[in-house]
């Protein structure tokens, strides 16, 4: 008896060893099949087999979630009512699935922010509050920072923020801090991508050409830098609607005194405060100096020089800022740091040197093309002010559009902006029958005002 049991067990472990052999087979026919109809975009012939894995095998390889969402975005975007609803389903399925059985490659930010913009761009056909995005962007941006870095979800992020605000449920000082928050994130994509970008610039400005990997990255680099920059503008946008003099020195002055030895609060409330030009409220210097005596840095130096020129302390202003610019030891940051003083200099109208800040800000960071545009435009307001005559004062503007022309090179998050400064700076320039009058085509120019530059008159056909 006991070895008739035996027997039988070891038949029953057989065959249920063999089910799961076919199963494999199968499972592996099916997937092979499912990936080359994807590969080839046959989404509707391959959904199918690529369910029956999903559904048998969901262990088996991680193409079954990669190309899952492929299959499932194709009908989603052909699909209405409620086989939409259900399609949406089935993708967020595939999404959760994916890191709870290939946890080590589902970045859980990135896929948490994936799923809840998934949500967001169905928010009727899913029925889904903003409250429930909200806390859903929240959750994913807490949990997991660094991979929640898809400029479309941080906007989305900051947007739902902004709606809550209107209807009550968020008060300013919730969204002055989301906003820093979603801020700082973003400058440090920028900074990703910009140190990535410059390496391949220097590279390409030594004269070595770039692989088609290389090639096929520099222009990723750059949409995402675009990108950034438009979720940057637009997030800016949104919170000068609320973000005015009035509100911001209402709030810091409440919690200045809760706050006055966090260097973080304070750092963000006079940079808050500078960017909005409130600088002219005492509260503005009475945050600069706290920050100053509590955190001493690049930045607090800055800040305190923003005081000094509003005093009219100019050269104490000068040491301050030449103090901040030799603190601050990240190159990207004294980049930024340089362009931030060269845009304080130009204000002043000292562009000489001015132009020597902007200048240290592209050797630092040549794929920015701002600094380009800011010297460019202080050529353009010293036209009247350098040449001799009429035709040579306007033959500054060939120097303000060749260096717009540089920023257009080097910065795509700009390119309208420098298109514009390009047509308008030619418009001002000497017209082809002035050069014709004047006999001098192919003539050098050299401008002894602070400019210091020379332009070469263009020759004109006959």
């Amino acid at each position: 008896m006991k070895f008739k049991f035996t027997l039988f067990f070891v038949c029953f472990l057989i065959n249920v060893s063999l089910i799961f052999a076919q199963k494999d087979i199968e499972c592996k026919t099916k997937l092979s099949l499912f990936h080359q109809d994807v590969t080839v975009k046959n989404f509707d012939i391959a959904y199918d087999n690529w369910k029956f894995v999903k559904d048998s095998c969901p262990e088996l390889n991680i193409a079954i979630y990669s190309d899952g969402e492929k299959i499932l975005k194709h009908k989603i975007e052909r699909t209405k009512g409620e086989a939409r609803k259900r399609l949406l389903n089935e993708l967020l399925g595939v999404w959760e699935s994916r890191l709870n059985y290939f946890p080590n490659k589902t970045p859980k930010g990135q896929y948490s922010a994936k799923s809840f913009q998934l949500k967001y761009d169905n928010r009727d056909v899913l029925e889904k509050s903003t409250e429930e995005l909200y806390h859903g962007f929240d959750n994913a941006f807490q949990m997991d920072k660094k991979t929640f870095n898809h400029p479309k979800a941080l906007y989305t992020y900051f947007s739902l923020i902004m709606e809550l605000n209107e209807a009550g449920k968020k008060s300013l000082k919730e969204v002055f801090d989301k906003y820093d928050d979603i801020n700082d994130k973003i400058e440090n994509e920028v900074k990703n991508y910009s140190l990535k970008l410059n390496k391949l610039v220097e590279k390409q400005n030594k004269k070595i050409p770039l692989n088609k990997t290389e090639i096929k990255a520099k222009s990723s680099y750059k949409n995402y830098l675009k990108n950034y920059s438009l979720v940057s503008e637009n997030i800016n946008k949104m919170i000068a609607t609320i973000a005015d003099c009035s509100n911001l020195i209402q709030l810091y002055t409440k919690d200045f005194e809760a706050h006055k030895k966090d260097s973080i609060w304070l750092k963000r409330a006079v940079s808050r405060m500078y960017h909005k030009e409130c600088t002219e409220d005492p509260l503005y210097e009475k945050l600069a100096i706290a920050y100053d005596e509590v955190a001493p840095s690049a930045d607090t130096k800055f800040f305190v020089a923003i005081i000094l020129v509003k005093k009219g302390k100019t050269e104490e202003a000068m040491n301050y800022l030449a103090k901040a610019y030799e603190l601050e030891t990240d190159t990207f940051k004294k980049s930024k740091l340089a362009n931030r003083i060269g845009f304080t200099l130009m204000r002043k109208a000292d562009y000489s040197r001015a132009r020597i800040y902007y200048r240290r800000a592209l050797k630092l960071n040549p794929s920015n093309g701002r600094p380009h545009l800011a010297i460019a435009s202080m050529y353009a307001m010293s036209a009247n002010n350098c040449g001799k005559d009429e035709f040579e004062k306007r033959a500054v503007y060939w120097l303000a559009a060749n260096e717009a022309r540089k920023a257009l090179i080097v910065d795509p998050t700009i390119k309208q902006h420098a298109e514009r400064a390009i047509k308008r700076y030619e418009a001002l320039a000497p017209s082809k029958e002035m050069i014709f009058l004047c006999a001098c085509s192919g003539k050098e120019i050299k401008f002894s005002c602070w400019i210091n530059k020379k332009v070469v008159v263009p020759t004109i056909k006959k």
